[in-house]
């Protein structure tokens, strides 16, 4: 499924939304990479259906969280970290959920369900009506407490 939303507005930063913003396989959202609020909320609100809200509940999740908070768009996908620290959580968009991984998941208590090659990270799939704020609070305090990725 593919499709274009219209050109959010851009950051003091600099970065510059593409005039339409494709919609990839699964409905991710084509973004530039870009560093700031602005590219993110441009992923944001090109995320299809219900998704846009799961992530604009996120994103305020996370700020409410770690008010000091740094994003970024790497790979067509929001990045979230602690500046000095690296990067602890990131967002992105399949056809049936939202995937939020967390980079140190197999740190945190509970330790999230999803699990792939990578021994150090997990995710959840949040699907419509699914995102648990406590526990998603509560991953976010913990991820953000402890060293990041520093990959990019």
């Amino acid at each position: 499924m593919a499709g274009t939303t219209p050109r959010p507005s851009t950051e003091a930063s600099g970065w510059v939304a593409p005039k339409e913003i494709k919609l990839l396989s699964g409905g991710n959202p084509q973004i530039p990479k870009g560093d700031g609020d602005a590219p993110v909320q441009a992923y944001i609100a090109a995320m299809p259906d219900w998704k846009s809200d799961v992530g604009r509940r996120l994103d305020d999740l996370i700020v409410r969280t770690v008010p000091d908070v740094q994003k970024a768009v790497r790979w067509n996908s929001p990045w979230y970290g602690v500046e000095g620290e690296g990067w602890f959580l990131s967002v992105h968009v399949f056809a049936r959920y939202v995937k939020a991984t967390f980079l140190a998941g197999a740190s945190l208590t509970p330790v999230p369900p999803g699990s792939g090659k990578d021994p150090d990270a997990r995710w959840v799939d949040i699907h419509e009506d699914e995102l648990d704020e406590e526990q998603m609070t509560e991953w976010v305090r913990q991820a953000a407490a402890l060293p990041g990725w520093d990959g990019f």
